[in-house]
């Protein structure tokens, strides 16, 4: 369908939310009205999204203005993420929604940006010259949105403080690991009065122990994704439990739509009875076996209150493929890797100011979907905390 006359009322009226939203944040207009026209530059159809567009697109014969902006002027990247988290939570809580940790890579040329080297990259599915973003997501059933970010530092980097100081890295910069990072911004967003019913991630932060430790001790369901190898107590590694299970247990389930529609697999799962839980919760151990290649198998971590089925865990499994659709979006409409800064707190600004149009777009959405301005297509359910 297309948008009314008052989809676009309504669309202009939430554009002012985030206005007032960030207005306590820039002590000045100038900085202030021009991180509107840099929001509205994001969120506009113009194919690309860089400083020279972004300040034509606001009437600016050069981009100094911009530039300024993520550079230069006062105000704290970090205090616009905790509001897009309040935004996100007073237009998308959902006690469906899961949390989901993710990395993506930028593209980069050179040595000077923050955190660029040769590493591997998803984005470029091989190793190459690029920054890496750590991401933590808010997957609803209506779509996700991206409410925190941290740039990961190489050892390179770390070791080299000269370097550091010429891109504006805060000294002294310990070496934090993508674990690490994510661990800081789930602690942050709980601090912050960010709530879901789940937690997921691939294997390089399901199967850190310090990762699901926290989890565990703030109650929170995890659907985790660990390695073949991982140790699961003295029954031996997961491959080898999974190995031992009748086929009976085995059921086919999809783990949500696709682009090229259900995502069927074979799933089996088995509780980890001899691990301690607090009282009503469990442990097991949740296997997914491909349909046209069984000996192509993964392995997950499952940490929920109890009642709770297999095709609910089933279910926030599937939704990790969320992060992968938020990153798209956001590279595709509102220019989160377009940035052309090299600094530290360039990046940051950019980058947040990328996700909070992301969650505009969301937010909008959702409401249009309310009114069946939009079509709607929800996921299937499944159980919250």
């Amino acid at each position: 369908m297309y948008p009314t006359i008052n989809d676009v009322h309504i669309w202009a009226e939430s554009l002012e939310e985030i206005h007032h939203l960030l207005r306590p944040r820039f002590a000045r207009a100038e900085p202030r009205e021009r991180a509107m026209a840099y929001l509205r530059g994001l969120l506009s159809t113009t194919q690309r999204k860089n400083g020279w567009q972004l300040a034509e697109l606001a009437g600016e014969a050069t981009p100094d203005g911009m530039q300024r902006l993520l550079s230069t002027a006062q105000w704290d990247a970090d205090a616009v993420r905790d509001d897009l988290q309040q935004y996100v939570m007073a237009h998308l809580h959902d006690p469906q929604a899961v949390l989901v940790i993710d990395a993506t890579g930028f593209l980069k040329k050179g040595t000077k940006s923050a955190g660029v080297a040769p590493q591997y990259s998803g984005t470029a599915g091989r190793l190459a010259n690029s920054q890496i973003g750590v991401f933590l997501a808010y997957a609803t059933p209506e779509g996700p949105a991206l409410i925190d970010r941290a740039l990961y530092l190489p050892h390179a980097w770390v070791d080299d403080p000269a370097r550091c100081r010429e891109a504006g890295i805060p000294q002294p910069y310990r070496h934090h690991t993508k674990q690490v990072l994510a661990l800081a911004m789930l602690d942050h967003a709980y601090a912050n009065g960010v709530t879901a019913g789940w937690m997921t991630a691939d294997s390089l932060y399901g199967g850190d122990f310090k990762v699901r430790q926290w989890l565990e001790a703030h109650q929170q369901a995890f659907v985790v994704a660990v390695l073949r190898n991982q140790r699961i107590g003295l029954s031996g590694k997961a491959e080898l439990v999974a190995a031992r299970w009748p086929e009976e247990v085995w059921q086919r389930l999809s783990a949500g739509e696709g682009s090229q529609g259900p995502r069927g697999f074979d799933w089996a799962w088995m509780p980890m009875s001899w691990r301690d839980a607090p009282h009503g919760w469990q442990h097991w151990l949740l296997a997914r076996r491909s349909l046209t290649d069984p000996t192509d198998l993964a392995y997950f971590f499952v940490f929920a209150p109890t009642p709770v089925t297999l095709a609910q865990v089933v279910q926030v499994a599937g939704t990790r493929w969320q992060v992968e659709e938020a990153f798209e979006l956001a590279k595709q409409h509102v220019g989160l890797d377009e940035y052309e800064v090299r600094h530290w707190d360039g990046w940051y600004r950019h980058i947040t100011f990328a996700m909070l149009a992301l969650a505009f777009l969301t937010v909008i959405k959702v409401a249009a979907q309310k009114r069946g301005t939009i079509g709607s297509k929800r996921t299937p359910k499944h159980s919250s905390r």
